[in-house]
């Protein structure tokens, strides 16, 4: 047993060390008010971030000229993806500040900064009042909302991997994708009962600032949420180590020193992210503007399909506790590889059963990914760098891969005409995604790197 020492006041009261074999005994009760505010705070930024391409449609016609709708559709899309790009430089941003000032301090500032961005969005006039202002303004909204989302992601998964014992990280890190598709069911719920409610005139005019207009009230709840958060364990003990403020980590060594970590990093990412904004932002406008599938019933088998995979999302986070990552997600990717076309098949076959078959299956195979990687990202690099080169690898390999999905795929199937193109793309992100499953190490029930063992109190 760990001889208990004094240590700093910045320490959480989880943290117990010892000399030689030093611990960290896990308060459960702190655990999981840690896991319910980053899961909550990670529902709102995506509430917001989503809603915008449930909408998509509708964007299109309110911010671009009249015209081509699969040209109205690609400029929306090409303003979603435009997000994607300064991603990294927010990651660059904020990654690095997280692992030298703290994780908590640095999610309070990404939550206000996505809501304020979404909230701007609202209050935009459209392309037929000011003419070019507007999309250009969605743009400037948009860029905002991806510069802080660059250090979101990252920020959450490593809050709660940091704080969850070593042999429920899977099962606790989960919890942050439930939160995702928590807020993706608020965005889709909110766009659907609107456009079953409202005439599509009344849409276009008004009713979609309406779930932009939300993300004020959202974030300040979120920011009280996170504010109220202590610092992780493994954190405030490197800042014990240090005797003083969190020493400034090179941008270098969190690239240079990490290469191979963040290679593997940037194919795992790829996979999920890939098949992640397949389903649940592209797939909705699939449905509508490729297959002209009514839009509220292409938005309600979505909502099932998310609803689905809550359900199954806290099992699947405890089965990779016990039978590990590696094995969860390399059934991820075998399936992405085998069943897209299959499934996509099923989806073009038209009927409501057909369809709702077709992506209920593609979510399940999505679950092995949002369940397993909270917890196999963050365990992927030492605490000193975790936030920082997190925030970097994963971000440049969502936005070079994952938010230009819709606008990709999209383009491919105009070029082509081939309504094939998103199983093919899938499948070609499985390939990659199997290849870093093959070469990564497994981590559950395993500390995390450069962190003492975590076991979980009583």
């Amino acid at each position: 047993m760990a001889t208990a020492t004094a240590v700093s006041p910045s320490l959480p009261k989880t943290r117990r060390a010892g000399t030689a074999r030093d611990i960290t005994v896990t308060d459960p009760a702190l655990v999981r008010r840690a896991v319910k505010a980053a899961a909550l705070g990670n529902a709102m930024e995506w509430f917001d971030f989503g809603v915008y391409s449930y909408i998509a449609v509708t964007l299109g016609k309110v911010f671009f000229p009249s015209g081509n709708p699969t040209a109205q559709l690609l400029s929306t899309f090409g303003a979603f993806a435009a997000a994607f790009l300064v991603r990294p430089l927010g990651g660059m941003v904020f990654g690095p500040l997280g692992d030298r000032v703290g994780r908590q301090k640095v999610l309070a500032i990404t939550m206000i900064m996505m809501a304020a961005g979404t909230f701007a969005i609202g209050l935009i006039p459209s392309y037929a009042s000011i003419g070019v202002g507007a999309p250009l303004l969605l743009l400037a909204a948009r860029l905002v909302q991806g510069f802080s989302t660059g250090g979101e992601y990252a920020g959450a998964s490593t809050f709660i991997a940091e704080y969850a014992p070593d042999k429920k990280r899977g099962f606790f890190g989960s919890w942050l994708e439930f939160g995702t598709l928590a807020g993706y069911i608020g965005g889709a719920g909110l766009v659907t009962l609107m456009t079953a409610l409202l005439s599509s005139h009344d849409l276009v005019s008004w009713g979609w600032r309406i779930p932009f207009l939300i993300a004020g009230p959202m974030g300040i709840i979120g920011l009280y949420l996170r504010m109220r958060l202590e610092e992780t364990p493994a954190f405030a003990a490197e800042v014990a180590k240090a005797e003083a403020a969190r020493p400034k980590v090179p941008l270098r060594a969190m690239v240079a020193g990490q290469w191979k970590a963040l290679l593997l990093c940037m194919g795992l990412v790829l996979v999920f992210n890939v098949t992640d904004y397949m389903l649940l932002s592209y797939m909705p406008s699939y449905l509508t503007s490729e297959l002209k599938y009514d839009e509220t019933h292409g938005l309600l088998v979505v909502l099932g399909v998310m609803a689905l995979m809550m359900i199954v999302q806290p099992f699947a986070g405890a089965l990779t506790d016990r039978v590990g990552r590696r094995p969860v997600i390399a059934a991820g990717c075998a399936g992405f590889l085998f069943l897209s076309i299959p499934a996509l098949l099923l989806i073009r076959e038209g009927s409501l059963v057909a369809v709702g078959l077709g992506m209920g299956a593609l979510g399940l195979l999505l679950v092995c990914f949002t369940a397993a990687m909270p917890a196999a990202l963050p365990a992927l690099f030492p605490t000193r760098v975790r936030y920082g080169s997190l925030s970097i690898g994963f971000n440049v390999s969502v936005s070079l891969f994952g938010g230009t999905t819709p606008l990709v795929v999209t383009a491919l199937i105009g070029a082509t005409g081939n309504m094939m193109m998103p199983a093919y793309y899938m499948m070609a992100a499985a390939v990659v995604g199997g290849f870093a499953v093959w070469r990564m190490s497994e981590s559950a029930g395993r500390p995390l790197p450069g962190s003492a063992p975590a076991v979980e109190g009583r």
